[in-house]
């Protein structure tokens, strides 16, 4: 994977508003802390967010093999870190997938990579959680697919009810996991561990 590069054009174009920011906030921009403070923002800011720049349906197709392989295929405990759309503020967690392939595989690291793409832009977690579902069965069309989210929101806990700890779990599926033996086998395997 290719490492992020942030365009100046939008790192300088976002430091003049955390600048603007700063000063609202009765900040001393020149303090030497604070001096480069917004373009590190700027850059920062492109970094958790380039997932807009991200096309997940290509990223499953670029490792896409024919294999008649037609049972669950797991991927957990999958690592992400997200922003909330509605406070700008992390959250972050694992995620859990599973599909039940069709005639179709991909690589397992593009799932991984897939969770990225959607994490990596401002979200709400049901969204993401939606988002990556659709994704794998529109690219897989796989018998069906099951993802569950677990994460810790930032938002909740450093301000509003301040509930340090608290876990959000999400989850959606189709096909095959509308069944709930099969969802009951996927959850279990997903909390060996």
């Amino acid at each position: 994977m290719t490492p992020f590069i942030p365009s100046d054009e939008k790192t300088q174009a976002i430091a003049q508003h955390i600048q603007a920011i700063l000063d609202i906030l009765g900040e001393d921009k020149q303090r030497e802390g604070l001096i480069k403070t917004p373009t590190r923002v700027g850059a920062a800011m492109q970094h958790l967010t380039q997932g807009y720049q991200q096309d997940a349906e290509e990223i499953l197709r670029s490792a896409l093999f024919i294999e008649d392989y037609r049972q669950m295929v797991v991927v957990k405990d999958i690592p992400f870190y997200s922003l909330c759309e509605h406070h700008l503020l992390p959250f972050f967690g694992k995620a859990h997938i599973a599909y039940i392939p069709n005639g179709k595989i991909t690589g397992l690291s593009k799932i991984a990579r897939v969770v990225d793409v959607f994490a990596r832009r401002l979200q709400v977690q049901e969204r993401m959680t939606r988002e990556i579902k659709d994704c794998i069965e529109r690219t897989l069309q796989p018998l069906g697919v099951m993802v569950v989210i677990e994460a810790e929101h930032l938002c909740m806990q450093m301000r509003g009810v301040e509930k340090p700890h608290a876990v959000t779990t999400t989850s959606d599926f189709t096909g095959a996991f509308t069944r709930p033996e099969t969802r009951e086998e996927f959850m279990n395997l997903i909390r060996r561990g």
